[in-house]
């Protein structure tokens, strides 16, 4: 399978942007109004991707505009089942007005790494996916607890890494209160990418190469150099083609 190329999207009012980036993508991942977006930008990004045959999946955080869903916090399992069910269930929604299908689900920030390795999280957001659509695709951390909860449910899964994030030797992404957290340059980035795109390897910041599973690849649309950063990303994955 060639690598699906993913982008968070509808976390701002940069609707041009988003539009421009839907030409160097396979598929996005739109905020559902508690991390960052609304009703009106979800139902733009949906209708725009639709029209440029991009995938969409919903992508539900935490609570958090404040804090842009990253901020780590403490829900009951319950809690979290009904929010992942509340946004999935919005998403699809504009996506069935437009004659659409919900491709995959990605949860955000915090979210998703809280839940990447604790079963009990990871479990309440499965079952939320499941009985909600479950046809619909699990993106979530590589090499995480997640990958096989969600199997075992039966819910397909895109084990997915990040074009400019920096690894731990566990496979885990180094946290972003840490200065080290981000890949800086584009030149980084590219080599970076590059390594999963040929190998399915890593090097983690302890200078360490680590095998990765990759279905899918994400590259964070708030970042100040997205639309570059897809457009390297395109060509590069074209030439390696």
């Amino acid at each position: 399978m060639s690598i699906d190329i993913n982008c968070d999207m509808g976390e701002s009012n940069a609707v041009l942007k988003d539009q421009a980036i839907l030409d160097y993508v396979t598929s996005i991942n739109i905020a559902c109004g508690y991390h960052a977006g609304n009703h009106t930008i979800m139902h733009q990004t949906v209708r725009n991707a639709i029209r440029k045959n991009v995938h969409i999946g919903a992508h539900p955080g935490y609570p958090d505009l404040k804090g842009f869903g990253r901020r780590d916090m403490d829900f009951s399992t319950e809690e979290i089942y009904n929010m992942v069910v509340y946004q999935v269930g919005a998403l699809q929604a504009f996506i069935s007005v437009e004659k659409g299908s919900l491709h995959h689900v990605k949860p955000h920030g915090a979210l998703y790494n809280q839940s990447a390795n604790n079963i009990e999280k990871a479990t309440a957001i499965v079952n939320a996916i499941y009985d909600v659509n479950p046809t619909s695709i699990l993106y979530c951390l590589s090499g995480s607890k997640m990958v096989g909860i969600a199997r075992n449910k039966g819910l397909q899964v895109y084990e997915e890494v990040f074009s400019d994030r920096n690894y731990n030797d566990d496979g885990t992404l180094v946290s972003r209160q840490e200065s080290n957290a981000l890949i800086q340059t584009e030149a980084e980035m590219l080599e970076h990418v590059k390594g999963i795109l040929m190998s399915n390897e890593v090097m983690s910041v302890q200078q360490k190469k680590i095998n990765i599973s990759a279905q899918t690849l994400c590259i964070h649309g708030d970042g100040p150099h997205a639309l570059d950063y897809a457009k390297k990303i395109y060509e590069l994955k074209c030439q390696i083609k």
